[in-house]
């Protein structure tokens, strides 16, 4: 479903982002991206959401290969991105942001009310979709923007660092949101420096970043040990 085959990501002014990045994530896989700030996690999400091409390599997802890809629209309606600043329209509502993302898909005017709702329900929020984005909490409008991004009921979600404004409680929830996605079907890919995070999902897929070279990745045996250096040390990203 994607696959990062020896991607560089340089920069023009001489930055390298990503080294000879290389490695494979199944459909039915939830998978960690961590690292300390710089390493490259940003970089890898928006490769794979094809908001940046790669250097040398190929990034393919869901079918769509980069560089080269000139129907970009199309991976979007099936590749879903959830930001840790959420990016709503702060002066609408809850239910008029999801039905604005069913709007641009062309969804048929009949169903958007009824299918946005329907959305909102799924993350818990019916109580609220009449309620302006201005006026709910940050958990509550990262569920907002989650619900938006399932509106074109993509196959692979991903998220960079989504938990990150977040407080303790609203973290849980949305995890838990997360997982939820995952079990009905939905590969997830997640970006964050969050250690204790990626330690509550045990069971997830884990891949390290270090100043933009694969370090660790708990599905290759080949990467697996010993150089999970974040997380033998219990450091900090």
């Amino acid at each position: 479903m994607i696959e990062f085959s020896g991607v560089w990501k340089e920069f023009a002014t001489g930055g390298v982002a990503l080294k000879d990045v290389s490695f494979q994530v199944d459909p039915a896989e939830f998978v960690f991206i961590t690292g300390h700030s710089g390493s490259g996690k940003t970089t890898a999400l928006r490769l794979a959401h094809m908001a940046e091409t790669p250097s040398r390599g190929h990034v393919r997802v869901a079918g769509h290969t980069s560089p080269g890809e000139r129907e970009v629209w199309k991976l979007r309606r099936r590749v879903a991105k959830v930001f840790q600043d959420f990016r709503l329209l702060e002066s609408r509502t809850a239910l008029a942001n999801v039905a604005f993302a069913l709007e641009v898909t062309d969804a048929p005017a009949r169903r958007i009310t009824p299918r946005a709702e329907e959305l909102l329900s799924q993350v818990g929020l019916e109580a609220l979709a009449r309620t302006r984005v201005s006026e709910l909490s940050g958990g509550e409008r990262q569920r907002v923007a989650i619900a938006r991004a399932l509106a074109t009921e993509p196959v692979v979600l991903l998220a960079d660092e989504p938990t990150g404004n977040l407080d303790e409680r609203a973290t849980r929830a949305v995890m838990d949101l997360f997982s939820d996605i995952h079990a009905r079907g939905t590969l997830v890919l997640m970006a964050t420096h969050d250690l204790a995070l990626v330690r509550s999902k045990p069971e997830a897929r884990v891949l390290e970043l270090d100043s933009g070279t694969l370090v660790y990745d708990s599905g290759d045996p080949s990467r697996a040990a010993p150089a999970a250096r974040l997380f033998d040390t219990g450091g900090t990203p």
